[in-house]
């Protein structure tokens, strides 16, 4: 299955790649995620680890995946190392100033299973795509209140 979903997000490429680079965070956006954990370092970077989980219907599913594209600001891409074979891409343009586009892509599968597997895939299928479609919203709803906080904090501070 590959799966694909995009929106433009009020706010600089930076404060959207400080949420997704943020296990924290991304958990608050990643919607029907229950698990994105650091292995080893948590700051991240290529080769950075985490234990996945998302629920996919009535199971959790995941496993251990490792960053293997990090360009800050940019591109974000992980795989699979062990559980559910998956590959995912978080890419964010700033298209205009204070304005980013950001696209999540995922794909995954059930290696050697059959027919059983193809149609548990294809099952799966289905909720993955509304996980992923719910995320980069709930991205969107997230990083711009959070700009706005900041925002709200800073005209405060200067007046007084």
């Amino acid at each position: 299955m590959r799966i694909h979903e995009s929106i433009d997000v009020g706010a600089p490429a930076a404060a959207v790649w400080d949420v997704i680079t943020d296990p924290v965070q991304l958990l608050y956006v990643l919607h029907n995620s229950t698990l994105w954990e650091p292995v080893d370092d948590p700051r991240g970077g290529i080769g950075a680890r985490y234990r996945t989980r998302m629920r996919v219907g009535s199971a959790e599913v995941g496993g251990l995946v490792e960053v293997v594209e990090w360009d800050p600001g940019r591109d974000l891409a992980w795989t699979s190392v062990t559980g559910v074979d998956q590959r995912g891409r978080w890419r964010l343009r700033e298209r205009v100033p204070g304005r980013t586009h950001v696209e999540l892509r995922f794909a995954g599968g059930v290696a050697g299973a059959g027919l059983g597997g193809w149609l548990a895939e294809q099952v799966a299928a289905r909720y993955i795509a509304d996980n992923t479609r719910r995320s980069v919203v709930l991205l969107k709803q997230y990083v711009e209140l959070t700009e706005r906080r900041k925002a709200a904090e800073a005209r405060r501070a200067r007046a007084g």
